[in-house]
C-alpha cells in the first residue's frame, strides 16, 4: 500500500490564505486498491487485483468536474493526491491526470514500488504533469524495510526510484512509518536520507486500522521525544520534516517559537504554519475506490459517495465534516487546549481508539492550560 496522505502541502497556499470550510486543501484519492505489494500496515486491506465497483473513467472525469465547485473565480482549487493501492495499476491513470491538469487541479501521485515503477515510467510522470510523487521508506536497510512491505527487494528499488526521480526533476516526498519497532531507525533513515534528493520526509506514526491493527503505536511519553527529536533534526535538515496523523508536532513547533519571544500573530505567519490546523475532514478529505467519501483514509466514516452526491456539498455540510472543522466539539484535553486551531488532534486516532472521532488524541502527553490565550 502506498500511505493514503501521501504528499505534502509545500507546493500550495498556506492556511492563513485558505477558508477550510470552503474547500479541502488536498483531496486524497485512492484510484484502486490494487496492489503489488502487502505491506504490514496497509490501510486499505489492498490486493493483487482492483475490486468490483471501482469507479470507471467517465465516473471519475464527472468527480473532477465536480471538484472545480470548490472554487469561485480568484479562489484556488484543492490539490489531487491520486493514491492507492497503486495508481499505476489503472490503465486510464493518463487519462485522468490529463483531465485533472487540463481542469487547473494540481496533481501528484503516490506509487507503489513495484515492478511497474520503472525508470520510464518515473519520466512519464513528469511528462504528463505529475507534480510530485510520494515514495514509502520504512527502515535504513533492508531488512527493516522490506519486512514491513513483504517483498523482497522493494528497498533497493525505492532507493533508486528516490534517485531516478531527481534525475527526472521530479519533486519527491519520503514517507516513513513510525511504531514502536520502527521509531528507534529514524535517526539511521534520516542519514540515508540525507545523502539524496527529496522535498519533504514525512514521518506517519501509526492508526491501527486495516492491517495496521497488528502494529503497537508509540506510547504517547515515546511519540513526544521522537517528535522533539524531528524539531531539532529538522531545523539543519537538507529537507522538511513533517509528522501525518501526529498533529501536535506543530504544537511543539508552535510553541517554541512563543518561547523565543514571537507572539501568537507572528507564529501563524511563519512558513511552517501552512500545516497549521490541517486534519481529518479539515482541509482535508478521501475518496474511495468505489467512491465513498470520509474525512482521511485513516478515519474510515462514509458520509456519503461521489456516485450520487456532490462532493462539493459532502464536504461542506454533512454533520460530521462541520464537527471535525469545529475543534469548539472536540471533546477531553483536545478541547480545552490553547493549541486546538493549530494542531487539533488526530480525530482518525481519537476514532480509532474510542469510536468517537471528536475524542482527545490519545498519542498525545500534553496537559493543556485552564484558559485559553487570546490570539
Amino acid at each position: 500500500m502506498t500511505a493514503t496522505h501521501a504528499v505534502g502541502i509545500g507546493s500550495v497556499k498556506p492556511n492563513a490564505d485558505w477558508a477550510y470550510e470552503r474547500a479541502p486543501m488536498i483531496i486524497y484519492w485512492e484510484l484502486t486498491n490494487a496492489c503489488g505489494l502487502a505491506c504490514r500496515h496497509c490501510r486499505a486491506t489492498a490486493m493483487p487485483d482492483p475490486a468490483p465497483g471501482e469507479l470507471t473513467t467517465s465516473q471519475a472525469i464527472a468527480v473532477l468536474d465536480d471538484m472545480l465547485g470548490f472554487a469561485a473565480e480568484g479562489e484556488a482549487l484543492p490539490h489531487v493526491v491520486m493514491t492507492g493501492g497503486d495508481p499505476l495499476k489503472r490503465p486510464d491513470l493518463a487519462e485522468l491526470v490529463a483531465a485533472a491538469t487540463a481542469r487547473g487541479l494540481g496533481v501528484s501521485l503516490a506509487p507503489a514500488v513495484t515492478p511497474l515503477l520503472t525508470r520510464e515510467k518515473i519520466f512519464w510522470m513528469k511528462e504528463i504533469g505529475v507534480q510530485a510523487i510520494s515514495l514509502s521508506l520504512d527502515g535504513s536497510n533492508a531488512a527493516y524495510h522490506d519486512g514491513v512491505r513483504m517483498v523482497p527487494g522493494t528497498f533497493d528499488a525505492t532507493i533508486e526510484a528516490l534517485d531516478i526521480a531527481a534525475d527526472a526533476g521530479l519533486s519527491v516526498q519520503v514517507n516513513t512509518l513510525v511504531t514502536d519497532t520502527t521509531a528507534a531507525d529514524l535517526p539511521a533513515v534520516y542519514e540515508l536520507l540525507s545523502r539524496h534528493t527529496l522535498m519533504q520526509w514525512s514521518l506517519f506514526f501509526l492508526i491501527s486500522i486495516g492491517r495496521g491493527s497488528e502494529l503497537t503505536e508509540l506510547s504517547p511519553g515515546e511519540a513526544e521525544r521522537w517528535l522533539l527529536w524531528a524539531q531539532r533534526t529538522g531545523r539543519e535538515a537538507p529537507f522538511r520534516i513533517k509528522t501525518t496523523e501526529a498533529m501536535h508536532y506543530r504544537r511543539l513547533l508552535g510553541s517554541a517559537l512563543l518561547r523565543a519571544g514571537k507572539s501568537w500573530g507572528e507564529v501563524e505567519q511563519h512558513p511552517m504554519s501552512r500545516a497549521f490546523g490541517i486534519r481529518d475532514g479539515n482541509g482535508i478529505v478521501f475518496i474511495s475506490h468505489q467512491g465513498d467519501v470520509s474525512p482521511s483514509g485513516f478515519l474510515p466514516v462514509t458520509v456519503g459517495n461521489v456516485k450520487d452526491t456532490s462532493l462539493v456539498e459532502l464536504y461542506r455540510d454533512t454533520e460530521l465534516m462541520r464537527s471535525l472543522r469545529d475543534p469548539d466539539q472536540f471533546k477531553g484535553r483536545c478541547g480545552v487546549c490553547e493549541y486546538r486551531k493549530w494542531c487539533g488532534g488526530s480525530r482518525a486516532r481519537a476514532y480509532a481508539w474510542t469510536g468517537d472521532p471528536l475524542e482527545a488524541d490519545p498519542l498525545c502527553p500534553y496537559q493543556p492550560r485552564t484558559t485559553v490565550p487570546a490570539q
